[in-house]
């Protein structure tokens, strides 16, 4: 009918196509759409185009695609009636006159407008919500009555392709052949290369396959395509094998297939293979270009091989090969991801002078690496001069630098900078929520951290797993529990069942030490069918370690070598802290022989938990060999070591040695200070000290850390040496160089003002704090009350404490252990107590400073009764003695209740040792007891040896009564810790005397095959 009509209509055209024929704008209402149509086609051939936007023609799909039909045969005619009928404001074609129009242009050969109406045919039938299927039956359709070129069936496919539209683009791919059309091989590798691009690396070999099947013959840039897309895989050993067999079918490969070679090695960090296929290229005669070198570059950079990296772009010049902006930028990265800025600085102004100019790339480099060192004046200097260099700062260069303000501790800035995104019209993404929340939770401000939250949520922002992650991680470290795990089940609710986010709740548990809870979440993970990566095994083991549960850290060990992951650094160096923190030496040197087995290398954490294992133990021969050992092999010492050691030697009673590195440390970060000169003399330290102290000088420069953590630590040093006019006169003047003194510097001088008894400057220095809006901490009043507690102000001290809530402030054990003691000195006995009964009902339990500050207290004042009350509810309640520091004395009668306790707890052990023969058993319950009771004697109460005494009696008179191999296990073991803990000489000659009428007597009474000789037997023991 279409078609008879179509036969009509070209008869009239015909027939008045001579004739003169006048009318009116107002005639064409009145015509029906056949004489419309005539009429509309007569203008049109007799090329009077400017006649139709006069008339006033009723347009409608209906009339378009009638004349289109109908002067499908006159391109130009259409593609005139097409534009005109676009302009018209109240009428817009749909899918159809557009299918029509395509067709007719690559009949024509108009291939420029045919792909314009093609994109303009995706977008329509997309705001249409037309599917594919729908156009692609209509552009079948119009082909089959037109018959005309198949050739739009492959320009779409292009058009989808190029759009990203991976979906549309299979389905036209699929349909094709049922037109008795297959894909050109210009669209395929259009097709191939958007599939890769957009990392549908699978689909694009399933794709190339079916190009195969279909007689589609590839070509060089087809195999390029394919080996970017095999690397992109990480199937980089399957890109050579293809690579191998397309020159086997006698294809030249060109650079750009060795340079998506290369590109796979570097991304997997394998700069050796990607220099191997440098060589190749070279013997294969295939001329190496600027993109070769810049990936080479790149995966230097990578490793952190920056001399390497340079010499190529030297290599370049030689060669002629011009380095272009890509290369320059890849190398100031690489510099940048380092910190190293000066060196990052010069490339970019070698890079000016070659006539190069700056990109968007290089700047967002710059700003990274300086937010990464904490030079954010720098960062912003970069970030305001991208104008002048014509550039635009994009969502990374904004979201970089707010991380680098978060970083920094400088949020209020990072907010303004995000009002500066919304002036200029663009909204904060999710990444800039997600790291303004976790700057947020850095700094401690979790109520704004929730409040952000909620604002995100709020202005229509749905959060990704990275900020669900970011809040679990936030509560975690406040530690809610409670909210965390409801977060933790919406999230599990919401499908992100990540590795990452049960990484993110594991890491949570294990540094609460919630290992039980840690091992549930584990146990869903492995339920859910979420592999555990090197990162949650990691996490376990040093959760494990930091609980002092090795045993079960190295079965998780265990585990993950069963699932094929290898163990890495992170994870020994996790391992060494837990054997340190265990007692377990031996272990420490298997698993140093295990790891260079295994090929890796200790780095700086490695060397500082070994210096710090060390030092915690005494050794400092030890200490002094892994320090020169970490110094062979590069790594410079670092400010964590060097604390490390400073406290280990004041710990150890080497004061002149442990003050010679603090003054070393000062020097540096105080110049004017010159303390090492000043107070300090060198004769007589050992020579690995001054080693030592020498390479403070050093390294110093490397000690990378914010400016107010150096000042800080230096005096902090001053002020915990008793040096603190010169902690002041260094304070005073960081200030006049505008250093910003924090919470931990005025609390730092607070607290060594208050013990020295200038409790007016600490209240001086807490005004100022208060005028330059630092908010004091608990930390702050617990020294100003000390201080006042130190110069007997009870009174001034006491209101002080009861001030704390109207500053938001709430007390903590420390706040009354400090009240109490001040109490306790001036006899005031009765309100210590009651200070005590106070500090249970606000739910602080009292520790063994409170319970032996009361006790001593108590006992000065002669009140025996109330010191045995307190010391058996200081036992009930489960505080051991032996770790309290407080120095007195103590009613004999107190003795019989610290030998009971400790004799309860080792007659339960002596009962498992006898039923189990176990001798580590037997040495548990010899050390601990002898180290607690040595302890409380040495610790709490100078002079009360007879505690130890009397339970050493006690524990005599059991050994006594048990002939037989267990009793003189124990007995060695008391041995040993007797010679080990006890002061007093006389008490290791009346032991030895004892020793051998005790030892005689087991001697005879044992059976004669275990009879040694009187040389061997002591050794034995």
């Amino acid at each position: 009918m279409f078609r008879h009509w179509s036969h009509t209509a070209a008869k009239l055209i015909r027939s008045h196509l001579s004739a003169s024929f006048h009318w009116k704008p107002h005639h064409e209402s009145k015509l029906t759409r056949p004489h419309l149509v005539v009429r509309i086609s007569r203008l049109l051939l007799l090329h009077r185009f400017n006649s139709l936007p006069k008339l006033s023609l009723p347009f409608s799909d209906e009339l378009v695609s009638d004349v289109l039909h109908n002067l499908r045969l006159e391109p130009d005619a259409c593609l005139v009636f097409f534009k005109i009928a676009l302009k018209q404001q109240h009428y817009k074609p749909n899918f159809k006159p557009y299918c029509m129009i395509v067709h007719i242009l690559c009949k024509a050969r108009i291939f420029g407008e045919a792909r314009f109406y093609l994109n303009e045919l995706v977008e329509v039938s997309k705001h249409g919500k037309c599917s594919i299927r729908v156009v692609w039956d209509e552009l079948v359709s119009v082909f089959k009555e037109f018959k005309f070129s198949p050739t739009v069936f492959d320009m779409i496919l292009k058009v989808y392709a190029e759009k990203g539209s991976v979906k549309n683009a299979l389905y036209v791919f699929d349909n094709m052949g049922k037109c008795g059309r297959v894909p050109s091989l210009k669209s395929c590798n259009s097709f191939l290369s958007n599939l890769v691009k957009k990392d549908e690396h699978v689909t694009a070999l399933r794709i190339y396959d079916q190009m195969i099947r279909i007689g589609i013959v590839p070509d060089v840039f087809t195999c390029a395509i394919i080996v970017n897309a095999y690397c992109k895989s990480d199937r980089v050993g399957k890109a050579v094998e293809y690579m191998k067999e397309m020159e086997n079918l006698g294809f030249e490969l060109n650079a750009v297939t060795y340079n998506s070679l290369i590109n796979g090695y570097v991304s997997r960090g394998d700069v050796q293979s990607a220099k191997q296929v440098l060589n190749l290229m070279s013997e294969r005669g295939v001329e190496k270009n600027a993109v070769t070198y810049t990936l080479l570059i790149k995966g230097y950079c990578k490793q952190f091989e920056m001399n390497e990296a340079e010499n190529l772009l030297l290599e370049m010049k030689e060669k002629s090969l011009v380095a272009d902006e890509c290369t320059y930028g890849v190398l100031i990265d690489g510099y940048c991801q380092r910190g190293i800025m000066d060196v990052a600085i010069r490339i970019q102004n070698e890079m000016l002078k070659l006539g190069l100019r700056m990109n968007l790339f290089i700047c967002n480099s710059l700003i990274n690496g300086y937010c990464k060192v904490g030079q954010i004046e720098e960062a912003e200097s970069i970030f305001m001069r991208m104008v002048d260099w014509g550039l635009k700062p994009d969502s990374y260069s904004f979201n970089t630098l707010v991380n680098g303000y978060c970083r920094g501790g400088r949020t209020s800035e990072a907010f303004k900078l995000c009002d500066e995104l919304n002036i200029e019209g663009a909204e904060p993404t999710i990444v800039t929520y997600n790291t303004l929340l976790k700057g947020l939770f850095c700094e401690g401000a979790f109520d704004d951290a929730l409040h952000l939250w909620r604002l995100m949520l709020k202005r229509g922002v749905h959060p990704n797993e990275v900020g669900y992650c970011t809040l679990l991680d936030g509560l975690l470290k406040m530690g809610n529990l409670e909210d965390a795990s409801k977060l933790w089940k919406d999230i599990t609710g919401r499908g992100f069942r990540s590795t990452i986010a049960f990484n993110t709740m594991l890491n949570g548990l294990c540094k609460m030490g919630k290992m039980v809870e840690a091992e549930e979440v584990f146990d869903k993970m492995m339920e859910s069918g979420c592999s555990p990566d090197g990162i949650t095994y990691r996490t376990l083991i040093d959760g494990y370690c930091k609980a002092g549960d090795v045993g079960k850290a190295f079965k998780v060990k265990d585990m993950m070598e069963r699932d094929a992951i290898s163990p890495s650094i992170e994870m020994y160096n996790s391992l060494i802290t837990g054997l340190f923190k265990c007692g377990k030496l031996s272990g420490v040197t298997s698993l140093l022989a295990e790891m260079t087995r295994r090929g890796l290398d200790l780095n700086i954490i490695t060397f500082s938990s070994l210096i710090a294992g060390w030092c915690e133990e005494g050794m400092l021969d030890k200490v002094y060999r892994t320090y020169y050992y970490m110094t062979e092999k590069g790594f410079p010492l670092n400010i964590r070591t060097c604390c490390t050691m400073i406290s280990s030697l004041y710990r150890l009673g080497r004061i002149d040695e442990a003050s010679l590195l603090l003054y070393k440390v000062v020097d540096n970060i105080l110049p004017n200070c010159r303390w090492h000169e000043k107070f300090y003399n060198t004769n007589g330290v050992p020579l690995d000290i001054q080693n030592i102290a020498d390479s403070i000088d050093k390294d110093f420069k490397g000690w990378f850390f914010p400016n107010n953590i150096m000042y800080n630590i230096a005096i902090s040093g001053l002020c915990k040496s008793g040096r603190l006019d010169d902690a002041w006169r260094g304070f005073s003047d960081l200030l006049t160089r505008g250093f910003v003194p924090d919470n931990f510097t005025y609390c730092t001088l607070i607290h060594g003002f208050s013990i020295a008894g200038d409790v007016n400057k600490a209240f001086d220095l807490r005004g100022e704090m208060l005028k330059k809006g630092v908010a004091p901490n608990i930390a702050t009043y617990n020294a100003l009350i000390n201080g006042l507690c130190k110069s007997g102000n009870l009174d001034r001290a006491r209101r002080l404490f009861h001030k704390l809530h109207l500053k938001g402030l709430s007390p903590n054990v420390i706040t009354y252990n400090t009240l109490i003691s001040g109490y306790c000195k001036i006899g005031s006995t009765g309100e210590a107590i009651k200070l005590k009964d106070r500090m249970v009902e606000d739910g602080i339990a009292p520790s063994g400073v409170t319970y032996s500050t009361l006790i001593h207290g108590l006992c000065k004042e002669g009140d025996t009764r109330k010191s045995l009350e307190l010391l058996k509810e200081m036992i009930n309640a489960g505080v051991d003695p032996f770790l309290t520091q407080h120095q007195g004395s103590i009613d004999a009668r107190l003795i019989p209740i610290i030998v009971d306790h400790f004799k309860e707890q080792d007659i339960m052990h002596w009962q498992v040792g006898r039923s189990q023969k176990s001798k580590v058993d037997c040495f548990h319950v010899i050390t601990t007891s002898c180290c607690a009771i040595h302890g409380y004697c040495s610790n709490m109460f100078p002079g009360l040896d007879q505690v130890f005494q009397k339970y050493l009696g006690w524990y005599w008179s059991m050994l006594h009564c048990k002939e037989d191999e267990l009793a003189v296990i124990y007995f060695s073991c008391l041995k040993t810790q007797v010679f080990g803990l006890a002061s007093n000489r006389s008490w290791k000659q009346g032991f030895l005397e004892v020793e051998s009428s005790f030892l005689k007597r087991l001697y005879d009474g044992f059976p004669s095959e275990l009879h040694l000789g009187a040389s061997t037997f002591p050794e034995c023991l």
